[in-house]
């Protein structure tokens, strides 16, 4: 694809975005957590990981000048923990959904494009797989190893590839009977060259999309296995900073701050990756926006358009 096509393509992605008010939100909401992971250093005004003097006064201190956000059962600067803690929950969710879009796209792709047995096979070990919480599960095995950042991320990832299977699967099953694929087909294209070139593209957005749902899952996921303890002790995320607060005090202390900044962190990103994705998923599957109206009204203008063009091919 040449640099102007792409060019293209992203002007007419965003167009689409833009007519949904929720998705453009939802955007700004992730394009804003990004840049604060990506600008940590600049924007935090002290460093989490520096060893500081701590006094009776700078445990859980109310939000001032020095402190925007108040400190922690530590005398540490709870801005500057939820801006680094950002990192952490990011990292988790990119990369258990890049593990979990991996498997559960060439799950998806093999068994809806193969057919048979190994369909009912993959499926039926989807459907295992469904069928078992995913919190409980991950937290056992978390449980059972060491809980270190890349086993968190394994986990997740390979805990949260059912509903990509699926999606992915039921996609490619109608692709796979569309005319320009049996086209191909009948004129000598292999199976390798009708998934490159063919089932593959027009599955991919779809995967993507279920992927921007898939990170909002995995930060969950993640802030909730800090919270109870199972987190990398060696890392600072929200779920850790809401432990931190819970288990140290910070509720009998009265230090809201410590509470409110960590929970409204999640629930901001948690948020706009899920109005991004609805707004993603609507222009990609545009027969999403239709509703009795809109489709009524569709209908009427096909109806009088067609109309008019017999009157004008019986006037000519």
């Amino acid at each position: 694809m040449s640099e102007q096509t792409q060019t293209t393509s992203l002007r007419g992605l965003w167009a689409s975005l833009k007519r949904n008010p929720m998705a453009v939100a939802g955007l700004f909401m992730v394009l804003f957590t990004v840049l604060l992971a990506l600008f940590a250093p600049l924007l935090a005004p002290y460093n989490p990981k520096e060893s500081v003097r701590v006094t009776v006064d700078d445990i859980y201190a109310a939000p001032s000048s020095a402190h925007w956000l108040g400190t922690d059962d530590a005398g540490k600067d709870v801005f500057s923990n939820l801006i680094y803690g950002t990192r952490v929950s990011l990292t988790v969710g990119f990369f258990a959904a890049f593990i979990s879009l991996a498997i559960g796209g060439t799950i998806g792709l093999v068994a809806g494009f193969v057919g048979g047995r190994v369909e009912n096979l993959l499926m039926r070990f989807t459907d295992v797989i469904l069928v078992i919480p995913d919190l409980p599960l991950i937290m056992v095995l978390v449980a059972l190893t060491k809980p270190s950042l890349v086993n968190i991320i394994i986990v997740i990832g390979i805990l949260g590839w059912t509903g990509t299977a699926r999606l992915v699967r039921s996609q490619t099953l109608s692709v796979k009977e569309r005319k320009f694929v049996l086209r191909a087909r009948s004129i000598g294209a292999g199976n390798f060259y009708l998934i490159r070139r063919h089932i593959f593209p027009s599955v991919f957005p779809l995967m993507m999309v279920n992927t921007v749902l898939v990170i909002s899952l995995a930060i969950l996921e993640e802030s909730s296995l800090a919270f109870i303890g199972l987190g990398d002790p060696t890392t600072l995320s929200w779920g850790q900073m809401l432990n931190f607060a819970f288990t140290r005090g910070g509720m009998s202390s009265g230090a809201w701050w410590a509470l409110i900044s960590p929970g409204f962190a999640i629930v901001w990103v948690v948020l706009g990756l899920t109005l991004l994705g609805q707004g993603l998923e609507q222009v990609f599957n545009p027969r999403l926006e239709w509703h009795h109206l809109s489709k009524a009204k569709r209908m009427v203008r096909r109806i009088i358009t067609r109309s008019v063009e017999s009157d004008k091919e019986e006037a000519s």
